[in-house]
């Protein structure tokens, strides 16, 4: 059955490491998946890309967004950036307002987006804790709504870098066997992490 899946990633990356291959099965099945990332992850995550002399920071949301654009396209999603800011990602009432509207816009049956605690990465938590918002704005939860409301979409957070330093505990396994070369492929459009294609290759 065909239905729809948002992922909201804090950088533009960060779908391809954790969660391309659920992308990939829920695209191969019909759904329509959505990614929506806030942040271009151009301060703190483009380190390759700031050694070339002379680079802006323009340039690299510009570079940055077309990997991810070749990314989702490998896994049969969508792509779009709120562009937000990154190191730190602030979401603030606006920031949320505009994640909320996306949800009603879209009205999943699925969210997936990062763990609640990533003691390495202060702006993955900043994204769980919007989108756990947002979604709940959106369905209009504890609230009689005077606006348009979505039927609240099942949560869930992919697998952080270390899950055993972020209190992840699992309770949902995907076999991507199916689908790793399409990872494989989205993990290949991102050059501007190169270094980490080997890391989650073997994982």
């Amino acid at each position: 059955m065909s239905e729809t899946v948002v992922v909201v990633s804090a950088h533009s990356a960060d779908f391809v490491w954790r969660a391309a291959g659920a992308i990939a099965l829920a695209a191969e099945v019909g759904s329509d998946v959505h990614v929506i990332a806030l942040s271009y992850g151009e301060r703190g995550e483009s380190g390759e890309l700031w050694k070339e002399e002379g680079q802006t920071e323009e340039r690299v949301k510009e570079i940055r967004h077309g990997e991810a654009r070749a990314a989702a396209d490998a896994l049969g999603a969508s792509f779009r950036s709120l562009d937000l800011g990154d190191y730190p990602l602030v979401m603030d009432a606006p920031a949320v307002e505009q994640l909320t509207d996306l949800l009603r816009e879209l009205a999943p049956r699925l969210v997936l987006t990062h763990a609640a605690l990533d003691p390495f990465n202060p702006d993955h938590g900043v994204a769980h804790d919007a989108t756990v918002r947002a979604r709940q704005l959106a369905s209009g939860a504890g609230v009689a709504s005077g606006f348009v409301t979505i039927t609240p979409p099942e949560l869930l957070s992919f697998e952080p870098h270390q899950p055993e330093l972020c209190g992840f505990v699992p309770t949902t396994f995907l076999d991507i066997t199916p689908v790793w070369e399409k990872k494989l492929a989205a993990m290949e459009a991102m050059g501007a992490q190169g270094y980490l294609r080997q890391y989650y290759t073997e994982r």
